[in-house]
């Protein structure tokens, strides 16, 4: 038993040896010279639907990555909920009142500021990403002050919060693949739909990254599912 020990520690060890020496080469290897792209976005800036440059490539020239981007959120939550961790012990938790109240004031200011850092997006740093931190951001909130119990398994209307966001997105590939392109919106039609991809995926990821926290979070002695 002692010597399948030693041989195991062996194995994982020589492994990870070799793999921080492969790390290591990586990192002190030169990076090749980078393709200097700001001259080719700026030139489609004006076609793309959007005037700032990093929703432009995101949402439209290089839209594929962030929808694989959400994709790859979904399957975090979903390996959570799928490992069958055990939720947090129950334990009575006492949160002061003026925390609560701070709280409480502070989590519709939150969701304005998501609302402006998504309207933002399309012409100034802002987009779905940081909304939907920020609404992430209120919930963890609201729940550290014991405002918000934890989730436990996700009801109907959670699951389609949760996936919102990628489904439209999905669509409207699907669609504009019948079209010959994989996400090449129409010029005169490229502001709107990346609106309403962006308006989606601050829903999603807002839930998306609270649900991360939350599910792990939850209390078994509370019964108190999202709705």
């Amino acid at each position: 038993m002692k010597a399948q020990q030693v041989v195991k520690r062996f194995v994982v060890g020589s492994a990870a040896l070799a793999f921080t020496v492969l790390l290591i080469g990586a990192m002190l290897d030169p990076l090749a010279a980078g393709v200097d792209l700001r001259a080719a976005v700026s030139a489609n800036l004006a076609a793309s639907g959007v005037a700032h440059p990093v929703t432009a490539v995101l949402l439209n020239f290089r839209a594929y990555d962030t929808l694989l981007e959400i994709a790859v959120l979904i399957l975090a939550l979903i390996v959570i909920l799928a490992s069958g961790l055990e939720p947090a012990s129950s334990r009575p938790r006492t949160v002061d009142a003026v925390l609560q109240t701070l709280a409480q004031l502070a989590a519709p200011s939150m969701i304005v500021v998501a609302v402006y850092l998504l309207w933002a997006g399309a012409f100034r740093p802002g987009g779905a990403f940081q909304a939907g931190a920020v609404l992430a951001a209120a919930g963890v909130l609201l729940h550290l002050t014991g405002l918000l119990p934890g989730w436990q398994a996700p009801t109907l209307k959670l699951r389609l919060g949760l996936t919102a966001g990628l489904l439209i997105f999905l669509a409207i590939a699907a669609g504009l693949l019948l079209q010959g392109a994989l996400l090449q919106y129409p010029p005169a039609q490229a502001g709107m739909l990346i609106l309403l991809i962006e308006a989606a995926l601050t829903a999603s990821l807002g839930l998306i990254l609270a649900g991360l926290f939350l599910f792990l979070s939850r209390d078994p002695a509370d019964p108190g599912d999202p709705t």
